[in-house]
């Protein structure tokens, strides 16, 4: 499993963009910027410049990374065998999903990146320009659809939190754009909120509908069982660095980053497990534990009696296949 914490590489190139810059200063704008997400804004309006961009990445990269890679890890769970050579990355910011991919994949080449933010595109060559994985990126500047419908077909897809930045129908054609492009696998990770997991159910339906097979999280193709207010989604733990607890105001050296996520498959994925979609309950007498399965939602319970099937059980966290 790929760790959820940004690799060194990433750390040391953010960190020799942080001289000189006042943390109050960046504390400020990424406050501004994340007033302006939790609004339902976009990036075009609040990230103009290079300290902008850097606010950004130091407030929301390390929570996105660990989103990402967390998907990309229950991905190859169920398809280890996965090992694409070409990404495209569309919406990367400041490139973050591309280094989650670089990270989880040793076999990815070749490296094709967009997004309609300049600063951000110039934040994300700065950071790969000594990388031995990404210095050799293609990123393009420009709005999704109108690239993804000209870009070359990739191994891996992967839009993360970008979909919630455009309208019905334009994620609609953005979304047929995607998997057009998509030779084997389309990720697509949102942040954990009813309506994070209500853009991806839509899309899911709509691909599933054009002949896509869920690979994860999902246990099968079929309709969604949960039932509101109950929605589909998964928690990262990361670490905060210094400096990241400095920008978000924050004093825990941890954060819970909650996302929603799918990937689907160009082929159907045979042997599906079901997925634990809460903490499991700890008692006394029983673990229960409340699994996504094929045949629909259920509750588990393993008696304390059953010694083998309890210690399994109490190894189970929070969106794990089991």
């Amino acid at each position: 499993m790929t760790s959820p914490d940004l690799p060194a590489e990433l750390r040391t190139a953010l960190n020799a963009k942080l001289e000189g810059l006042s943390r109050n200063e960046a504390a400020g704008r990424a406050a501004a910027i994340s007033e302006t997400y939790r609004a339902g804004g976009g990036s075009g309006g609040t990230i103009k410049s290079e300290s902008d961009a850097l606010a950004y990445a130091l407030a929301r990269m390390p929570a996105t990374y660990a989103a990402v890679v967390a998907s990309l890890n229950g991905l190859t769970e169920i398809r280890p065998d996965l090992a694409p050579t070409s990404l495209l990355d569309v919406g990367a910011g400041p490139g973050t999903a591309s280094w989650a991919a670089a990270e989880t994949f040793p076999s990815l080449q070749d490296f094709a990146l967009l997004d309609a933010n300049e600063a951000l595109r110039t934040l994300a060559l700065d950071l790969t320009r000594k990388s031995s994985r990404l210095r050799g990126i293609r990123y393009e500047l420009g709005q999704a659809r109108t690239y993804v419908t000209h870009a070359d077909t990739a191994d891996l897809v992967i839009a993360s939190y970008v979909i919630n930045e455009i309208g019905e129908t334009e994620r609609a054609a953005l979304t047929d754009a995607m998997w057009a492009k998509t030779k084997d696998t389309l990720l697509v990770v949102e942040p954990g909120t009813p309506a994070g997991y209500a853009r991806i159910i839509a899309l899911r339906a709509r691909l599933i509908a054009a002949g896509a097979h869920v690979a994860a999280p999902c246990p099968h193709d079929g309709g969604c069982p949960l039932v509101a207010p109950d929605w589909c989604h998964f928690s990262q733990r990361l670490q905060r660095s210094r400096a990241h607890k400095q920008v978000k105001g924050a004093e825990l050296p941890f954060e819970d980053e909650r996302f929603a996520y799918v990937a689907l498959s160009r082929t159907k994925v045979t042997a599906r497990p079901s997925r634990v979609l809460a903490q499991p309950d700890v008692g006394k007498v029983e673990i229960a534990a409340k699994l996504c399965t094929p045949d629909g939602v259920v509750v588990t319970r393993v008696p304390r009696r059953a010694k083998a099937d309890y210690a399994r059980a109490r190894r189970w966290r929070w969106g794990d296949a089991v």
